[in-house]
């Protein structure tokens, strides 16, 4: 396939990987992401006489088309339709929702594509950082507008959607489906991730319990939004040295290789070249900035148009929607038995929010000068704290069966009441002995009680 784009050895790029022999293994969200993807049909394409054009429809062919997605990509002009022309702005929410779906599945195609001309570490800085490229960018945009309460909920989504839904649904999927093997994984990558998701959860909860130990007043929201500022450049200090441990010193713990029965639909070379994916992954970095600006400044419409709080949209649906690929890919890999995948998937995307998303907001709020601090209040941080105990103790033995799943997992429910809001879920019972039962924790807004 790559002989259709080897037009000086495609576009001048160094192919340092693309054999399959010397090809560093791919992390959990690539080979994820690559569930999804699909071989393209380039036999018309390869008989177009002028390079250029061959080049442009081979781009388009293998970008655009080369996704089981892509069906879903003509919500992006509609959307932009929509909102040119002054439609109901709860469609431009809907359709801006739909068409960051296959983005994010398409940039972590590309940033694998990069890294076949710029090696693993470069790779992996770039999965580092445009990994959660739709939360962070959707971040940014609430900041813009200080709608603080959005940015929070949303990452908090983040969070607890990798840490319950994801994972739970992988590992009850997983277990069904291998009911007669026991399934095992690898506890070292699960480790390094759970003993940041913990430090992430002492840096919310220093501003929380400083609040609470002081009088409340002005003196003491500064100070809160001191410590949280300081505990955010801990938290970003902490996820630099964990990408070092993950690209240099520890990467075979990171590292994911496929059988050879999982490659039909990824190929070993590039497809395209290194000029035409960088200049891809820019211009769907703007596309998603351009979405996330749509998202953000109509969900107040679709809320009160659909009947659904600001929160409940911010914490349930725009995770889910915003890595539904790279979430299904997960699901998909419990069901093949490879938990290592799937554990890759959702730890690793929660400790991105968590220990870089979440502080690298602050930072940008400060600069912005935005009042936005880590105290996520009571009810929110104990159900994160709740989360990642609860994924702490489930993955302590590195065995799996449906039961942990069906315990991590929470059910799909709505509060009956508009004026009630989801904040987030939580979780009772057992927890030594995997009996934990999750539920949402509705809050009342008039009543102040759950």
């Amino acid at each position: 396939m790559a002989s259709l784009t080897d037009y000086g050895h495609l576009e001048c790029g160094n192919l340092k990987g693309s054999s399959k022999e010397i090809r560093p293994g791919r992390t959990a969200h690539n080979v994820s992401s690559s569930s999804l993807r699909k071989k393209s049909d380039l036999t018309l394409v390869s008989k177009v006489r002028f390079a250029l054009l061959r080049q442009l429809l081979t781009n388009l062919q293998e970008v655009v088309l080369g996704t089981k997605l892509s069906v879903l990509f003509p919500a992006i002009p509609l959307a932009i339709v929509a909102q040119m022309f002054n439609f109901g702005r709860p469609w431009v929410f809907a359709l801006s929702m739909l068409g960051l779906t296959p983005l994010a599945e398409r940039v972590s195609f590309l940033t694998e594509q990069i890294t076949f001309f710029t090696g693993p570490t470069v790779g992996g800085l770039l999965n580092a950082t445009c990994g959660n490229a739709t939360e962070l960018i959707i971040a940014f945009f609430a900041l813009y507008q200080r709608k603080i309460a959005v940015v929070k909920c949303s990452l908090l989504g983040s969070v607890l959607s990798n840490l319950l839904l994801v994972l739970g649904t992988s590992l009850f999927c997983g277990g069904l489906a291998n009911l007669k093997r026991e399934q095992k994984y690898d506890r070292k990558q699960a480790d390094v991730n759970t003993s940041l998701l913990i430090l992430g959860i002492l840096c919310h909860m220093l501003p929380l319990m400083f609040r609470h130990s002081m009088n409340s007043g002005p003196a003491t929201s500064n100070q809160v939004l001191e410590l949280s500022r300081a505990s955010s450049i801990v938290m970003l200090l902490a996820y630099i040295a964990y990408i070092f441990f993950q690209l240099k010193t520890h990467r075979q713990f990171f590292e994911e290789q496929e059988d050879d029965k999982d490659n039909d639909d990824v190929s070993e070379e590039p497809v395209i070249g290194f000029h035409s994916a960088f200049a891809w992954l820019v211009g769907m970095t703007a596309v998603i900035a351009l979405l996330s600006e749509f998202v953000v400044g109509t969900i107040e419409d679709a809320s009160e148009s659909w009947g659904l709080s600001v929160s409940f949209i911010s914490i349930i649906l725009l995770p889910i929607v915003g890595n539904a690929a790279e979430h299904a890919g997960a699901i998909i890999f419990a069901f093949k038995n490879k938990l290592d995948i799937s554990l890759g998937v959702a730890l690793g995307s929660a400790t991105q929010i968590s220990m870089f998303v979440v502080p690298l907001s602050v930072i940008v709020a400060w600069i912005m000068g935005v009042n936005m601090n880590l105290d996520f209040n009571l009810l929110e941080t104990g159900s994160l704290f709740v989360a990642v105990l609860l994924t702490a103790f489930t993955l302590q033995d590195g065995t799996s069966h449906y039961l942990k799943g069906l315990n991590s997992a929470p059910p799909t429910h709505k509060c009956s009441e508009q004026k009630r809001r989801i904040i987030s879920w939580g979780c009772h019972g057992d927890i030594t002995d995997s009996s934990v039962a999750s539920t949402f924790i509705c809050w009342d807004i008039d009543d102040h009680h759950t």
